[in-house]
């Protein structure tokens, strides 16, 4: 997202006062009427981080699980909705195609009776890429469907046409018009499929998921990705009569349902967001309790994190992160589940710092998401960057190789023990704005974090639940 998309106006109908450390709205008798004001961090590093938090139900899930719930004209609860930007964004694009949603706390209650247009908003949507999860239950239920080119984080080129491919094995007729920026996509009624994907997508698992549920017969989806979001994305879809189920090693078979009915469904814990505040625990020298951490698909992360030496405890609510010394480098390369996470390598290459040794990232899953590196070196980090040798860079790389580009590189050796200082830097996406922000807590002096609004699209209340557990962090408007 650039700079200046970030004042963007959204509006539908009525809502509730937003969380505290949100942008505040203006309020014109809209769901979010919202100019963004640009607004920055000022961290003093050098605080230990100690005590307890909660995080919030994964981002990942939430977004799947409300289009999920616009399937049926029927009520569909959900709990554990994160109050993050991305998600009022999709609430409104809801609303403005027909669904009366409420928000009380972090229960999101959604009741789609009709669609009232087959056209998803293109100024919403460029900045959602889980919006183009729309054209399935549009298709279902209005047999046809214009979605814009998806935005979201800049992460590389992150192309739908798998998306396309697949939806388009359905009895759909779907067509990219440049004159409007739409996919433009029409059918007399779904029908069943036996799709493979060439390559693991998750959001394009999700859209033929969705679209398989209401079609007529039943689909096998092959080499289907298998993160934990998607599952609880199929939970939902089963609770509201759905028959979706993971038939063998990345298959899943959906029988067609006639009609999806209302139901009722807590979100998973974030296990991004788990991953970050133990990081935060460990290069601090602190401990940190992360409540519901054990309820969350971390095992990949853990494998990792223990071979550096840093400490954890399983414990009955949760699981304690903590410092116990000189950490060891380890090596990690990034991959689709259950791999290590694409999302825990920034703030992995922050740990990298604080350990003894070299070591190396290496990411397989998009072709620019390396981006932060430069203000780790600002910051005094001993970090090169390159690109390795691959025998089958197909095989290897998750990313279509077309997209690549001589620019970008897929990996970094990181060299520790380095002290950090203080630097001025700019978020560039969110994971990126969250290795910035553990770099700045251990770093000498205050550093300044421009472009927190991207910060806002993944986590809630970030520097509210960092200055609880002894951050020294300011949140500052700026023009």
């Amino acid at each position: 997202m650039r700079s200046t998309e970030l004042r963007l106006l959204v509006q539908t109908s009525p809502r509730p006062a937003l969380p505290a450390g949100r942008p505040s709205p203006e309020r014109r008798g809209s769901f979010e009427m919202t100019a963004y004001t640009m607004q920055k961090f000022i961290i003093f590093g050098g605080n230990k981080l100690e005590g307890e938090t909660t995080v919030s139900g994964a981002k990942n899930a939430a977004l799947k699980v409300l289009v999920a719930a616009c399937m049926t004209d029927e009520k569909v609860v959900i709990h554990n909705v994160p109050l993050i930007t991305d998600i009022f964004i999709m609430i409104d694009i809801m609303k403005e195609v027909g669904a009366e949603v409420t928000l009380e706390g972090h229960t999101v209650i959604v009741r789609m009776k009709k669609f009232t247009q087959s056209s998803i908003p293109l100024d919403k949507s460029a900045l959602v890429r889980a919006s183009s999860l729309f054209i399935a239950p549009l298709l279902a239920r209005m047999k046809e469907a214009k979605i814009p080119n998806p935005g979201g984080c800049r992460l590389g080129a992150r192309p739908i046409d798998r998306i396309v491919a697949g939806i388009g094995t359905m009895d759909v007729s779907i067509t990219y018009q440049s004159k409007d920026g739409y996919f433009h996509a029409k059918t007399d009624g779904l029908r069943a499929t036996r799709y493979h994907f060439a390559k693991n997508t998750h959001t394009g698992t999700e859209t033929m998921i969705l679209a398989a549920v209401l079609a007529d017969g039943t689909s096998v989806l092959e080499n289907a990705a298998q993160e934990p979001e998607i599952d609880d994305l199929i939970e939902l879809l089963n609770r509201m009569g759905g028959n979706v189920k993971r038939t063998a090693h990345r298959e899943i078979t959906v029988v067609g349902v006639k009609k999806l009915h209302g139901a009722e469904f807590s979100i998973s814990p974030d296990r991004i967001e788990v991953a970050t505040f133990a990081i935060a625990a460990v290069i601090t020298g602190g401990s940190i309790l992360v409540k519901d951490a054990h309820k969350a698909a971390i095992g990949p992360f853990l494998e990792k994190y223990k071979k550096t030496g840093a400490g954890y405890e399983i414990l009955k609510d949760g699981i304690r992160f903590f410092a116990t010394g000189t950490l060891k480098a380890v090596d990690v390369e990034t991959g689709i589940h259950p791999g290590f996470l694409t999302d825990w390598q920034a703030p992995w290459a922050v740990m990298m710092t604080q350990a003894r040794g070299s070591s190396t990232i290496h990411e397989t899953v998009f072709e620019s998401k390396l981006g932060y590196v430069p203000d780790l070196q600002k910051m005094g980090a001993n970090a090169v960057l390159f690109n390795p040798k691959v025998e089958n860079p197909e095989a290897v790389y998750n990313f279509n190789l077309e997209d690549d580009k001589e620019e970008h590189f897929h990996a970094v050796t990181i060299t520790g023990i380095t002290p950090l200082h203080n630097a001025v830097m700019t978020t560039l996406d969110i994971r990126a704005g969250a290795a910035i922000v553990l770099a700045a807590l251990i770093a000498d002096g205050p550093s300044t974090i421009y472009g927190i609004e991207r910060l806002d699209r993944g986590y809630e209340q970030f520097e509210k639940r960092l200055e609880k557990l002894g951050a020294k962090i300011e949140r500052i408007k700026h023009d």
